[in-house]
C-alpha cells in the first residue's frame, strides 16, 4: 500500500517498535472501519477517516494529524461545474458511509449521488459520462488528477473541513495518548513532512500540522 495514510500508519508502527515488513495491512472501506476496530480485526484504522461526534461513540481518535476539506474532481474539459453549488441536477460519485456522500446528501439534496464503495471506482464512470463529477477529500482527489495526467481536474475551494485522525478502540486511554505524542513528535523530528512530500505533496502544498486533539 501506499499513500500519506500509509506513511503515517509506518510512524506509528515504528513508534511501536515495529518495522515496515512487521505491520499487517488490512484493506477497509468508509462502512465497516468502526467494526473492524470493535471486533478487533485491525488495532488502528489510518484511512482519511474523518474525526466526528457519532464516530466518537463508537471509537477513539488519536490525532488529527492532517486538516482535510472536501472538494470536487471533473473532467479536464469539463467548465460547468466550479464548486458544489453548480451540482444541482448532476450524477454525483461518491463512498456510501463517507463523510463526503453524507454531506451531499445532506446540504446538496438536489445532486443525484452515485454511491459505491470505494472512491477508485467512480473513475470509469466519470470518464466516460456516467457520472459528472466525484466528490471526498482534497488529498483523495489530488492523487486521481497525479495519476492520471491530463483527464481530470479539481475545482473550487474546499468546502467543509475534514480533521483525519486514527482510529483505535474506545477507551483506550493509554494507547490514544502514546499516538498523540508520536504524532507530535513525527511534527518536530521532520517524519511527518517526509511522509507528506514523499505522497501528497507531490500535489498539494505542505500544509502546517494540526494540533492533535487530546480531549
Amino acid at each position: 500500500p501506499e499513500g500519506f495514510d500509509v506513511e503515517i500508519g509506518k510512524i506509528i508502527a515504528a513508534a511501536l517498535g515495529i518495522p515496515e515488513d512487521g505491520i499487517e495491512w488490512v484493506e477497509t472501506v468508509s462502512a465497516n472501519r468502526e467494526q473492524f476496530i470493535q471486533d478487533g480485526d485491525v488495532d488502528i484504522v489510518v484511512a482519511t477517516y474523518t474525526i466526528n461526534d457519532d464516530r466518537k461513540e463508537l471509537v477513539d481518535f488519536a490525532g488529527p494529524y492532517f486538516e482535510a476539506g472536501q472538494t470536487i474532481m471533473v473532467l479536464e474539459e469539463n467548465s460547468e461545474i466550479n464548486g458544489p453549488d453548480d451540482l444541482a441536477g448532476m450524477q454525483v460519485c461518491s463512498v456510501e458511509g463517507s463523510t463526503p456522500a453524507e454531506n451531499i446528501r445532506t446540504n446538496y439534496p438536489d445532486a443525484e449521488l452515485v454511491p459505491t464503495d470505494a472512491y477508485s471506482n467512480c473513475l470509469e464512470p466519470l470518464r466516460n459520462g456516467q457520472v459528472d463529477a466525484v466528490t471526498t477529500d482534497n488529498v483523495i482527489l489530488s492523487g486521481f488528477v497525479a495519476q492520471n495526467e491530463g483527464e481530470f481536474k479539481i475545482v473550487g475551494d474546499p468546502f467543509t473541513e475534514e480533521p483525519y485522525g486514527i482510529g483505535l478502540e474506545l477507551g483506550d486511554e493509554e494507547f490514544r495518548t502514546f499516538i498523540n505524542d508520536t504524532l507530535e513528535a513525527s511534527y518536530e523530528n521532520g517524519s511527518w513532512e517526509a511522509a507528506w512530500e514523499a505522497t501528497a505533496g507531490e500535489v498539494l502544498e505542505l500544509p502546517e500540522p494540526p494540533a492533535v486533539d487530546r480531549y
